[in-house]
């Protein structure tokens, strides 16, 4: 396999697999679009690639719905409690159950061993549903999960889910979105015969509850006069999930995972609905400025113009402060969701730091343009990087922080480059603009911190860096 590709960074050909160079662009040098619905390749060791991974972190947050992995138990095992995401009730989502496949199952088929662990569940945990997820070994065996949860769902009156999400569908997480996607609108979806009524409040698509974001984005919305009809799905319950229909409108974050889910419930609901994205004062306010002019009540714009003006006047001195420590720092930013990496580009810049560099796990054509507009001319972006991809531009790019998955952690901490942890697993509430001075603290503990000096000065570290 050719190891070198054409990509020109800083004068010198950057060494990469040649099947990337379509993935990684210079902006202002290249009229190009970067490659971003490709598959993940063989030996990139991308975070893209698990299909199962991308439906278990948007339905892991339904807190009292038991999730059963279809697998062998690593599956589950590594996606354990996978988001940092709080409850208001039921802790049952913090389980983590296998069917535990073994090579003798693999050989003569796992289907009485799942709706043996379906029984079990509902004999000692009694959920109100059972998400059942497909792995690789299942979509190798061939077993019949969609049968085995429908007769499971007979047996027990209870919703027996099951998510399709195979890791040979695709080499692209997003497509375990839409697995996830599939799974919620069935739950969603009345029976024959059921109407849920229509009311004035907010269903809040792709917020996860990351460190109580979504309690503190209620908090402003109640000040405005709105409640929040439900979240999917942080903080969510199966009941509550049920209620979906009777939203008045659907607020968008996490583009990459419901997007389709919007758009589904658009065609079947009627439900219209709106991106927004609540990292940042910046994103906040101009989020919150979009929901009052949807509703297009003049109290409600007031409302919403005294909370922005008292937030931002509350939040000011802080991040004056940080940005005399952090301007003519050089940042790094990978992370999974396009909307996180705008927001984090924003308010880097916010705080004076410049960005070199700058991919995400999921980003789409459209999401990439709008980064390509905030981004400086030479700035590198890559989609679906890999880790020698990033330990090359974070050394290339000489860069001070980067603000990343919990993935990138350590590579960043081997290279003496601060990491500002931004990933679905976090349990500090980066949302708000109480998560703008958290974030803004982060950044500064971290890229200010005195340990680099000592690492950087020691005589081992030119050996390695040259």
């Amino acid at each position: 396999m050719e190891i070198t590709c054409s990509q020109v960074i800083g004068g010198t050909n950057t060494p990469c697999l040649v099947e990337r160079q379509n993935s990684i662009i210079t902006t202002g040098k290249t009229k190009n679009r970067i490659h971003c619905a490709d598959d993940s390749i063989a030996g990139a060791v991308s975070q893209r690639a698990c299909v199962f991974c991308g439906a278990r972190v948007v339905l892991n947050p339904i807190t009292d719905a038991a999730h059963l992995v279809h697998g062998p138990v690593g599956c589950a095992s590594y996606t354990w409690d996978i988001r940092g995401s709080l409850s208001s009730g039921s802790e049952m989502f913090r389980n983590s159950f296998s069917t535990d496949l073994k090579e003798r199952d693999v050989i003569f088929g796992g289907e009485k061993k799942l709706a043996l662990c379906i029984d079990e569940i509902v004999q000692k945990y009694s959920p109100p549903a059972i998400f059942v997820y497909a792995t690789c070994v299942v979509g190798i065996i061939g077993d019949d999960i969609i049968a085995v949860c429908k007769a499971a769902s007979q047996r027990h009156v209870i919703d027996v889910i099951p998510v399709e999400s195979s890791g040979f569908i695709s080499g692209n997480k997003i497509i375990g979105y839409r697995a996830a996607g599939n799974a919620l609108i069935r739950l969603i979806t009345p029976k024959e015969g059921e109407i849920i009524p229509k009311t004035k409040k907010i269903n809040f698509l792709g917020e996860y509850n990351l460190g109580g974001e979504k309690w503190l984005v209620e908090r402003y919305l109640r000040e405005m006069g709105i409640e929040i009809n439900v979240a999917c799905t942080g903080d969510s319950t199966v009941a509550s999930l049920k209620q979906v229909p009777g939203g008045f409108l659907n607020l968008v974050q996490c583009t990459g995972s419901m997007h389709y889910v919007a758009r589904l419930l658009e065609e079947e609901f009627g439900t219209p609905y709106i991106d927004v994205n609540f990292f940042g004062a910046y994103n906040t306010a101009d989020s919150l400025r979009r929901i009052a002019q949807f509703y297009g009540e003049p109290h409600m714009i007031e409302a919403v113009e005294r909370l922005i003006k008292r937030e931002t006047e509350r939040i000011q001195p802080d991040i004056e402060y940080y940005r005399t420590k952090l301007t003519g720092k050089r940042a790094a930013i990978y992370v999974g969701g396009a909307f996180k990496a705008l927001a984090i580009i924003r308010q880097l810049r916010e705080l004076g730091v410049e960005i070199v560099f700058c991919g995400t796990q999921t980003g789409k054509p459209e999401d990439y343009e709008q980064i390509h507009e905030m981004l400086n001319p030479g700035t590198v972006m890559v989609d679906d990087a890999n880790p020698a991809e990033i330990e090359r531009f974070l050394i290339e790019k000489k860069v001070d922080i980067m603000a990343g998955g919990v993935k990138e952690r350590t590579l960043a901490h081997k290279l003496g480059v601060g990491f500002v942890d931004h990933n679905h697993d976090r349990k500090v509430c980066l949302a708000g603009f109480d998560g703008a001075i958290n974030f803004a603290h982060e950044v500064y503990v971290t890229c200010c911190s005195p340990v680099w000096k000592q690492i950087r000065t020691h005589p081992d570290w030119e050996v390695y860096h040259g």
